[in-house]
Order: structure tokens, then sequence, then C-alpha cells
């Protein structure tokens, strides 16, 4: 039987040239940019305990977390799904700045499971987290800085998708749904299947009351207008309910003011992240893709777990992804110079002075006999005691 040692596991990708290369570029570019805006750099590392790792944020994806015992003291460890937990601790312990703080991070992650069939389970994240703040201008700035990541990669058909998850979150605790309902009403919303919840209103697990704003619910879905259903169908209902739709109206009249070309919808049912998320939702979407491009929100003291409660929102995405879609092509590198090899000092000197000039001199292998190093254009010649860059000419 052949060896098949040389395969990887599902789910899991490895990238060669020139791929590599405009990826890499693409992480640089993106790092300047969040730099630009303000945001420092954070390295979380690869691993964690699980009692830090899937604390607050990260018991939703307790699942989606490989654990490993550590052999030193055996304790569970975990490899990272996701780094916004991550960021949480460090703003919570390490860094305990002082008013707002802005991070940004790039890494690999590692997930039990693809998110959607047939995806990744080693995405390069990519995200900003901003701790401190819970005016919408910070909600602001991170849509706005996830609207240039994809303007950055090429991305130049997205739309824009907004939520609140304190909605339905007020509607279930003015319902008193008992916790083994919960999840099943959850995943019901999520679906927005009228006809399972009407089952629930007549197998009398759901008030008629309740049963009707949920309803109107998962029919509050599309263009910015249904923000004026919205207050016509659950306006009034509870203050809460009533400054999450204020909250989604402002946004709307910020990015329609801000991104005027950037179309936007709205899905008052759309419960990402409901578990730890307590306010605006945000995701890119691009036509025909079944994924979202990027996604986020706030998270609002989420930090307690840590000792240190903040307001917090953010945003992610996956770089291999956005590069996979986007168009973007970065700083064109020009290609090499073929130098050949030997120990002359003049020409190991110009070889370091073209390196250090941003050139890439490609040294032959001695005894190589196999004409011009791949990725070359140019040569190295030794001419009138000179060692000079000419351009590559093959013979006829």
């Amino acid at each position: 039987m052949q060896s098949k040692r040389w395969l990887l596991p599902e789910g899991v990708q490895e990238m060669v040239p020139p791929e590599s290369w405009r990826l890499e570029a693409a992480r640089r570019e993106l790092l300047d940019l969040y730099w630009r805006w303000g945001f420092d750099l954070i390295r979380p590392p690869l691993i964690e305990y699980l009692d830090s790792l899937l604390t607050g944020a990260g018991h939703e994806l307790d699942l989606q977390t490989f654990k490993l015992t550590d052999q030193l003291n055996g304790r569970m460890m975990g490899v990272r799904s996701d780094m916004t937990t991550q960021a949480t601790r460090i703003d919570a312990h390490r860094l305990q700045a002082v008013g707002p703080a802005r991070y940004c991070y790039i890494g690999s992650i590692l997930r039990t499971r693809p998110e959607e069939p047939g995806g990744s389970r080693s995405p390069l994240q990519v995200g900003v987290e901003k701790f401190g703040d819970a005016h919408i201008d910070s909600d602001l700035e991170i849509v706005s800085l996830m609207l240039e990541t994809l303007d950055l990669m090429g991305v130049d058909n997205a739309c824009l998708d907004l939520g609140h998850v304190a909605i339905y979150r007020r509607l279930v605790e003015l319902a008193r749904i008992p916790d083994d309902l919960e999840p099943q009403l959850f995943d019901i919303v999520q679906r927005k299947s009228r006809p399972d919840l009407d089952r629930l209103r007549t197998s009398d697990r759901l008030d008629a009351t309740s049963h009707a704003r949920l309803a109107r619910l998962i029919e509050l879905n599309g263009e910015p207008s249904v923000l004026e259903h919205a207050r016509a169908e659950l306006g009034g209902i509870d203050d809460t309910i009533d400054a999450a739709i204020g909250r989604l109206d402002d946004m709307v009249s910020l990015l329609a003011s801000h991104y005027p070309q950037i179309p936007l919808f709205l899905d008052l049912a759309e419960l990402r992240g409901y578990r730890y998320k307590t306010g605006l939702l945000y995701a890119a979407f691009a036509p025909g893709l079944g994924r979202e491009l990027a996604r986020g929100g706030r998270y609002d003291e989420v930090g307690a777990s840590f000792g240190r409660a903040r307001p917090a929102t953010g945003f992610s995405a996956d770089l291999n992804l956005l590069a996979a879609l986007g168009r973007f092509e970065g700083e064109e590198r020009r290609r090499g110079i073929h130098a050949p090899a030997g120990s002359d000092p003049e020409l190991l000197a110009r070889v370091r002075q073209l390196r250090a000039a941003g050139e890439r001199v490609i040294v032959a292998t001695p005894g190589e006999d196999t004409g011009i190093a791949p990725h070359c254009d140019r040569v190295l010649d030794y001419s009138e005691g000179r060692w000079h860059v000419r351009p590559f000419e093959p013979r006829g």
C-alpha cells in the first residue's frame, strides 16, 4: 500500500510560495494599518490552561478547543481557538490600562471542527479589540477598521449586517423561559423557524404574549427601514429593548455618513456570540459566500471573569479567507539577482550591499551548471574591474 504520510489532517492547510509571500505582505500591511489607527500589537500564547482559556467569552469555545495535559504538573491546557478571551485577560492582568486601550493581533488558531462544511480548522486569525469605552463611537471605530481591513485586502463587494443581542435576551427574560427550553428556543430563533415557534405555543410551553413578540422578532430583518417596524412592534415593551433599537438607529446613521457606499442589512434575530456578547453585533458578507468575511460585536463586562470588568468591542477575521477572496497584491516584489559562487571579497561585499539595499540575491551553488536561478531576472557579472548588475539575456 502506498504511504500517505504526507497527507494533512482534514481542514488543516499549508501555504507555499508565491501565496505564502502574498499572505505575509498582507499581514505586514494590516499591522501597519492598525498601528496608524493607534492599536498596539499583542501576541497571546498558543496554549493556555483551560480555566483561563475558557473563562467568560471562552465558554462557548469549549467544544472547539483541542485539550491536552501539561506533563509538568498534570493540569489541563487548551490550544487557542479564538484570541478574544486572551486579549481580555491581557488587558485585565498584564497591562491594566487606565482608560481606553486598543489591541490588535494576528496568529494561527486551531479548532476541533470547521465552522462550516469544508471550512478550515486552522484559520489565521486577525483582529482588533478596544477596551474601556462604552460610547457608540468605539463601536463605529471597530466597524470602520473592519471595513478598512476588507478594503486593504481587495474585498470591494462587501455588505454589512447589523444586529443587537440585547433585544432577544430581554424578551427571553420577560417571558421567564425555563432553562430546559432556552436552548431549543435559541435554535428556533436562529433558524427563524415560525412553525417550530408556533408548536411551542400550541404545546403551552410559550405564552401568547411571548410567542407574539418572538414571532415579530424573527421577521425583523432587511433594509434599515426595518427599525421603524421594530419600534412599532416591539417599542415600549421595555427600556432595554428601546435602547437597543435606538443604538442600532444611531449606528445606521453614523455608517451612512462615514461609509455611504456600503450596503446595510439589519437582522434583529441574529445572535452570533449570544452567550457573551452584550450589545451591537456586526458582520461583513460578500455576495455568494455562505459565511462571514469578518464579524464582531460588543462584549461589555466579560473581563469581570478576570477580576476587571470593562466595556469592550472588537472584530476578527480569517486572513487566509480574505487573501483567497480578495484582490490583495501588496507591493510588487522585484525578481532576484543571480550571483556566481565564489569567495572574492569584492563579490561578497557587492552581494551584501545589494541585500542591504533591499534586493533579493541568490548565490549559485558551487559546481552548479543549470543557468540562472529561478525567480531571477538579473545577473551579477564582473567586467571592467567591477561587479555589475545587468538584465538577464537568455541565449537563443
